[in-house]
């Protein structure tokens, strides 16, 4: 399952063409962070654009954060022109084939993210994506329009209706399980096994790097859960402020 999501965006005509894109290349949903015009979906260019897919509309979602749209998502893919901290910068062109294979595995739910028009994705909406793409143009006009960028993104992902099962035993963990399984990890490794405060903040930041981007599933969690349990932790995601919502084929964050 493929989910767009827009953070911040401005343009009621561009969020009208891509409501219609997604249809087009569909299954898919379509999420929006925090718009910059709170009436942009009752915007007549808005309702221009997206002329004869009205259904589409009542299925379309917005949201206030970020993380609250990648809260159940397995993989997340953000599209920028700028490489952020650990992350490299892929060529679309050659990372698009493992993102449509992720997309066609069973119990697989990826977010494709992309920036407000002008300013495109911070910092912050960056630290949340597990790898970073940017789509290649000529040198001599390097800015896509936002419909555009998600138009050529989406439709090398179409056509993905053959479902390619996962191993047996494993499923993609969401947002949420791997919130919980970073927080139950440093809470007991660096909170009780690490000897010294210098050492507890390193291994606070290796879990941020590793389990923040790892492939992870959640028989992997379910291990680390585990032992976490045997150094003597009852945790559960409440005691640690996450209040999680798992859908009816998703495995709960403590049992993960």
């Amino acid at each position: 399952m493929k989910r767009v999501v827009l953070c911040r965006p401005a343009g009621p005509r561009n969020v009208g063409m891509i409501l219609r894109i997604v249809e087009n290349f569909g299954p898919c949903e379509l999420v929006l962070v925090n718009p910059v015009r709170p009436a942009l979906l009752v915007h007549p260019e808005f309702e221009q654009m997206s002329h004869g897919v009205e259904d589409a509309l009542r299925e379309l979602r917005v949201v206030e954060t970020l993380r609250e749209a990648l809260s159940d998502c397995t993989h997340v893919v953000g599209f920028t022109a700028r490489g952020r901290d650990n992350l490299i910068l892929s060529d679309w062109r050659k990372a698009k084939e493992e993102v449509r294979e992720r997309c066609a595995t069973e119990g697989e739910r990826v977010a494709l993210v992309f920036g407000n028009e002008a300013a495109g994705m911070d910092s912050e909406e960056a630290a949340l994506c597990h790898k970073l793409v940017h789509v290649r143009t000529s040198p001599r006009h390097t800015s896509l329009n936002l419909a555009v960028a998600v138009s050529v993104v989406l439709e090398p992902l179409f056509g993905d209706e053959v479902r390619m099962p996962i191993e047996a035993g494993g499923h993609p963990m969401t947002g949420e399980q791997r919130e919980f399984l970073k927080a139950h990890l440093k809470h007991i490794l660096a909170g009780q096994v690490a000897k010294s405060p210098r050492v507890a903040a390193d291994v606070e930041r290796m879990i941020e790097r590793v389990f923040s981007k790892a492939p992870i599933e959640t028989r992997d969690a379910s291990a680390w859960h585990q032992l976490m349990r045997a150094l003597g932790s009852e945790a559960k995601p409440a005691d640690f402020g996450l209040t999680p919502n798992p859908g009816p084929d998703t495995q709960k964050p403590e049992e993960a």
